[in-house]
């Protein structure tokens, strides 16, 4: 897994596919890539480690870059365990190394492990420069994106920009897939409740001359920046991506289902630009997650149940709610056979949300969608147009 990112800057990293569930919940059918990087200088740093899991290959890569030379500096630049659990070892193997990081990450850093490293850190503030002899590296503040002691890290010499979970993605680096797609799901389900300390991030970011980036997950992006960066820029904005309306039901005996199968193909018929439908009880919710910030619009059919709402679309909602949902319409569906509540209670949880306007009136279905209904559906199709 060694691989030259440029003449002096290595990429030492290792894929996860054991891996079932990333940060215990969602699921990576194609697993993860932990990435860490070395740069090789008059004096040598490791830029982040890789989780625990694959220590033994990263050491490995690690050492093979070395060719028998010691480490001058461990670069830290986000403390989840999955950059960092490797200290304890690295401190050990290389006992002349020093670690570079924040304040707040160093203040942090007792959560994680019980070491002493008073006399083998270096604590670096924001543009505070660390000469490695040709390379340069200028360091830059992060908090929040998406932890309090997050920095990222910019390579005068080579262009980069060492970005810690920016700009990553879910996914092996074995596998062939559209870097958009899991991106995506990555950003909004991971980073996306900060879209204002990333637009900060990204503010900073364009003072610097930027040819590659090297993010802690996903592939090095080294060619069309303007595309990774411009999708960050409008994810962080909350701006739908597309425009187009996703379908999000949930249906106890397949009625609600059949009104929102429906109301999909009304929409294509009447030449909706995208229309995306999906079951929520069967989907991954992560991904319907991501979907409902790609579209600019988002249907919501539920029947209502105990007299409140189905428990899969509260979570559903609840999620996005967390996630800073906003800036989108929405419409609603309920079913309901006796008392009716499902449309009423999903609409309390949309008006607690910033900029969002709802399209048309709430859809009732009263157990069964009949004639009746079909031409609400049709009149909420014409209104989502």
């Amino acid at each position: 897994m060694v691989k030259n990112v440029t003449d002096s800057v290595f990429y030492v990293g290792a894929d996860d596919k054991d891996l079932d569930l990333f940060e215990g919940q969602y699921i990576i059918p194609n697993g993860i890539a932990y990435n860490s990087y070395v740069i090789v200088d008059e004096k040598i740093a490791i830029m982040d480690m890789v989780d625990k899991r694959r220590a033994d290959e990263w050491f490995a890569n690690v050492d093979e870059v070395l060719a028998g030379r010691q480490p001058d500096y461990l670069v830290i630049s986000h403390l989840e365990p999955d950059h960092s659990a490797n200290l304890d070892e690295v401190l050990k193997r290389y006992p002349d190394i020093q670690v570079v990081s924040n304040a707040k990450l160093f203040g942090m850093l007792p959560q994680f492990f019980e070491v002493d490293i008073k006399d083998r850190s270096v604590t670096v503030k924001e543009g505070e420069p660390l000469s490695l002899g040709e390379h340069e590296l200028h360091f830059v503040m992060a908090p929040m994106v998406h932890w309090p002691e997050v920095m990222v890290t910019y390579d005068a010499a080579d262009k980069i920009l060492f970005s810690a979970d920016g700009f990553g993605k879910f996914g092996a680096l074995d596998t062939e897939e559209d870097w958009a797609c899991e991106a995506r799901r990555y950003y909004f389900n991971i980073v996306g409740k900060y879209g204002v300390p990333v637009q900060n991030l990204l503010k900073k970011a364009d003072a610097l001359d930027i040819q590659i980036i090297c993010p802690l997950h996903g592939p090095v992006l080294d060619e069309n920046l303007e595309y990774y960066i411009g999708k960050y820029k409008t994810w962080s904005s909350y701006e739908p991506e597309d425009k187009g309306v996703f379908i999000a039901y949930v249906s106890l005996h397949g009625n609600t289902k059949e009104a929102a199968e429906e109301l999909a193909e009304l929409l294509e018929k009447k030449g909706a630009p995208k229309v995306a439908i999906a079951d929520l009880a069967r989907e991954d919710w992560a991904e319907c997650v991501e979907d409902a910030f790609r579209y600019d619009r988002l249907v919501l059919a539920a029947p209502t149940y105990d007299g409140g709402l189905m428990p899969i679309m509260t979570d559903f909602i609840e999620h996005l709610k967390m996630k800073a949902y906003q800036k989108r319409k929405v419409a609603l569906i309920e079913n309901g056979s006796w008392a009716p509540m499902a449309g009423k209670i999903m609409k309390q949880h949309f008006e607690s949300m910033k900029d969002i306007e709802f399209v048309g009136d709430v859809v009732t279905i009263r157990s069964t969608v009949k004639d009746g209904d079909r031409a609400q559906l049709d009149m909420l199709a014409d209104a989502l147009l």
